[in-house]
């Protein structure tokens, strides 16, 4: 009986070990984020010669051997762009897109979303999201330490030998139309439109894409789904990233304009309101409810300045930025702490003064008359659809500096404008 004691003791000690040391490897492996010793990220002054999420936990290289305090302030600046859909955030994300030293994405999420979850557009159910959440914070975390192949996992159908036609708006990304990634356009063509990229480059190099992002300064993302910047604390405060986070917002009746002209099919029954003047029974309320209260919880949150979000919280309205584009883009540069060069002037300059051509008129397009655009939604919503989310959207509406309409009159004189004067101060 004394010897079967010992053994039964030892093999449950063994069993512990094996489930701990498995546990280990499972959770560890996809969070190895190691971006040191690359000069960008360090001040080390060594040169990478392994991959990201490839290296060791032992022996020379590994992350254990760089303690997150000989990170200094020439690391990289991971820029993540929080918004939601029709809110201008494809415009702030091309003010980023065209730094020369930035690696910019469009909404990589968008491949987390459509493979855990498809057609969800804003599940309320918290399993949903916790899923949702986890897998697009490890995503992020990947993408900032540019591994690129964490995203093939996403991608359906699956990559072939790191080659794919199916990553999700690639020709929104400068980096991605360039050299080393695309031959098609060199070093002078500094305005490629994204249907040029598409057509002209061939099946997007995963591996190529890597190297590319390797040789930026910088990292950008922009993100629509996402519903609050609470959901990204660990994210932030992860201290081998250098988050900076832009919160952009937009008064939710031009939203709720925006995509009742954009996703026609979606908010059918939001133009059968606006075209009859009376509510569908069916209507689905919370395609405009939950914008106001992620917009009310996020923002909440950033202005209370809690101690995780210090030096990296700014908030942005998108009609500041619609009425003095090239003042605000000057701000939001100076807050990431980047200087702006020529490219990022010139496109602003040529995008935001209006356009007959086609591509101002698609629904992700960027050239158009900012300012005029800004409050065009109150020639396009009726009355009493306004009056509703004014209600519904009373507290966000107040704390963002949005006015209150009472008649049809006042929501039609374009000479007053809805958007207050208030300012957002960056959390420094």
């Amino acid at each position: 009986m004394q010897c079967s004691w010992k053994a039964v003791i030892l093999l449950a000690l063994a069993s512990i070990a094996i489930q701990y040391t498995a546990i280990r490897t499972l959770t560890s492996k996809p969070f190895q984020l190691c971006p040191l010793p690359s000069p960008q990220n360090c001040g080390l002054g060594g040169q990478e010669t392994e991959p990201p999420f490839e290296r060791g936990t032992s022996g020379s290289g590994g992350c254990d051997d760089y303690p997150y305090f000989s990170i200094n302030a020439t690391r990289k600046t991971h820029i993540l762009v929080l918004a939601t859909t029709r809110s201008g955030s494809s415009f702030v994300g091309q003010l980023l897109n065209q730094h020369q030293e930035v690696f910019y994405l469009f909404e990589p999420l968008y491949h987390v979303q459509t493979t855990l979850i498809p057609r969800l557009s804003h599940s309320r159910n918290a399993a949903d999201r916790r899923v949702m959440l986890g897998a697009s914070r490890d995503l992020l975390r990947s993408l900032y330490g540019c591994d690129l192949y964490f995203l093939e996992s996403y991608i359906k159908p699956t990559p072939m030998n790191h080659t794919t036609d199916k990553l999700f708006r690639r020709g929104a990304s400068r980096a991605l139309c360039q050299q080393p990634v695309c031959d098609a356009f060199g070093p002078a063509d500094v305005n490629v439109e994204e249907g040029d990229c598409v057509k002209k480059c061939a099946s997007l190099n995963m591996t190529l894409a890597t190297e590319a992002c390797r040789e930026k300064r910088h990292v950008a993302i922009k993100i629509v789904r996402v519903p609050e910047i609470g959901d990204l604390r660990a994210l932030v405060e992860d201290p081998r990233l250098n988050i900076k986070v832009i919160q952009l917002v937009r008064d939710p009746r031009g939203i709720l304009s925006s995509r009742i002209e954009t996703f026609r099919d979606t908010y059918r029954l939001w133009r059968i309101w606006r075209a009859t003047g009376r509510r569908p029974y069916n209507l689905d309320l919370s395609q405009l409810t939950v914008v106001c209260e992620d917009f009310l919880s996020s923002v909440s949150t950033g202005l209370s300045h809690p101690y995780w979000l210090k030096g990296k919280y700014m908030l942005v309205r998108y009609e500041d930025l619609a009425r003095n584009p090239l003042l605000k883009t000057k701000e939001i540069y100076d807050y990431l702490g980047l200087p702006m060069d020529k490219n990022v002037e010139d496109w602003i300059h040529a995008n935001t003064r209006g356009s007959n051509e086609p591509s101002a008129k698609h629904k992700f397009g960027t050239v158009r008359d900012s300012a005029a655009n800004a409050e065009s939604w109150r020639l396009k919503l009726s009355y009493d659809m306004v009056e509703y989310t004014q209600t519904v959207c009373q507290k966000v509406l107040h704390q963002l500096g949005y006015k209150a309409v009472k008649s049809v009159e006042e929501l039609k004189n374009m000479s007053l404008s809805l958007v207050q004067d208030k300012t957002f101060v960056p959390f420094l």
